[in-house]
């Protein structure tokens, strides 16, 4: 699902770091060797549609390469 995040992502938590992490090995060979955490927030985000909503997003973070593959897991209802 496309979609672009239009505030600021609030109530951020690491849910995993290091070998935790499913696709590190993806991760690193795509983007490069890093401190790789998988982390989540709650963002308003615009869908393709137009609508606006309150979800939670999970995205990948390292250390100088950033945020990489974000998603929405939980779209809430207004």
């Amino acid at each position: 699902m496309k979609f672009e995040i239009v505030s600021e992502i609030t109530d951020i938590e690491t849910i995993a770091a290091g070998n935790s992490i499913r696709v590190l090995t993806l991760l690193n060979r795509k983007y490069g060797k890093g401190r790789w955490r998988k982390k989540k927030g709650i963002a308003t985000v615009k869908l393709l549609d137009g609508s606006f909503r309150i979800a939670e997003v999970h995205w990948y973070e390292a250390h100088g390469i950033g945020k990489r593959d974000l998603k929405i897991k939980f779209p809430f209802l207004d």
